[in-house]
């Protein structure tokens, strides 16, 4: 069994637990649909079984927890035309803030809602690479060279290697300054991947079951989590000496909450993830987490990295969104025609 079907089903055994198998349009208000990034199946899984069953205890009903899952820009593009998300579990600001800006389906404000601007938890790009490390790969610089072969997916439907991409930038821009040499960085990084995929999980595959590359780069959360299901013994995580704070929002869609009647429901949602629960959840399975009592019982599982905030190094994400991320600005250039 390859690791693809090994994850669904796991997803999918846990999912009819929470009684996912009602179809995903079907709505009522005590069902509600979570549209989410690639890589968070099992996550949701877990804390879906959970909420299920601390919301009962708390109200007696019953609840429905479907699950959608792909590249979060794709995810995001779907909304707009016409899934009707309840709530969106993203790993960008990007991908949420479009379903303002292009659909008006939340509020401007929709970050103030929640604790750490709407981000349950966060994490960052991190390196998985063959056990043993025989690149000897140890932090960005390593991945430039021409005998390394990168995976990770198509930063044009993917938030995850939008990180990606925002990391290494700024990997290189402080060791070259900003100009010529880390533009020259960035597309040689690129140039190193022999396919993009579209999402975290496809590229998952790409590395670990078709043994394609020297190193997969995803969050933090998805290369502990490979390494534990295939084992010690094939593949190892490296954590570079600098990366992007990769935050995890995640709000309510009003539009379709408020037609579906499950506002009360999807608020509780969302509000269960920043809960001692919700939290330990997101912890062990290698999400950092700003509850101090919970990341004071998980430290040991995330070795120190020096964070750089995309308000800090980029001037923040509308500033992103024009000079790096928008139609022909840097990140088209850089990409080419892949």
């Amino acid at each position: 069994m390859n690791i693809r079907t090994r994850l669904t089903t796991i997803a999918v055994a846990a999912a009819f637990a929470v009684g996912s198998a009602t179809p995903i349009y079907a709505q009522n208000p005590n069902t509600l649909l979570n549209v989410s990034y690639d890589i968070a199946r099992e996550l949701y899984v877990e804390i879906n079984a959970a909420f299920a069953k601390s919301y009962k205890a708390k109200t007696g009903q019953d609840v429905t927890i479907n699950q959608s899952h792909n590249g979060s820009s794709r995810q995001a593009r779907s909304i707009l035309e016409g899934l009707e998300a309840d709530v969106v579990t993203f790993n960008q600001v990007t991908d949420v803030q479009v379903l303002h800006d292009r659909g008006k389906l939340i509020p401007k404000d929709w970050q103030k809602r929640l604790p750490n601007n709407s981000s349950p938890y966060y994490s960052l790009p991190a390196f998985l690479v063959r056990a043993g490390n025989p690149k000897n790969i140890k932090d960005w610089d390593d991945l430039v060279r021409s005998d390394v072969k990168v995976i990770f997916p198509n930063p044009k439907t993917s938030g995850n290697a939008r990180y990606t991409y925002l990391a290494a930038y700024a990997y290189a821009k402080a060791k070259y300054g900003e100009g010529a040499k880390t533009d020259e960085f960035i597309k040689q990084l690129f140039n190193n991947v022999p396919v993009f995929d579209t999402g975290g999980r496809a590229a998952t595959t790409t590395f670990v079951e078709r043994q394609t590359g020297d190193v997969l780069i995803t969050f933090e959360a998805e290369t502990n989590a490979i390494r534990d299901l295939v084992g010690k013994d094939k593949v190892e995580v490296v954590v570079p000496s600098i990366s992007v704070l990769a935050e995890f929002p995640v709000s309510v869609v009003d539009k379709f909450v408020d037609k579906h009647g499950t506002r009360p429901l999807a608020t509780a949602y969302l509000e269960y993830l920043y809960s001692e629960e919700g939290q330990t959840i997101l912890a062990r399975q290698y999400n950092r987490v700003n509850n101090e009592k919970v990341a004071a019982q998980f430290k040991d599982r995330f070795p120190p990295v020096k964070l750089v905030k995309v308000e800090e190094e980029f001037g923040g994400w509308d500033k992103v969104n024009k000079e790096h991320l928008d139609p022909d600005a840097k990140l088209d250039q850089l990409f080419g025609a892949r």
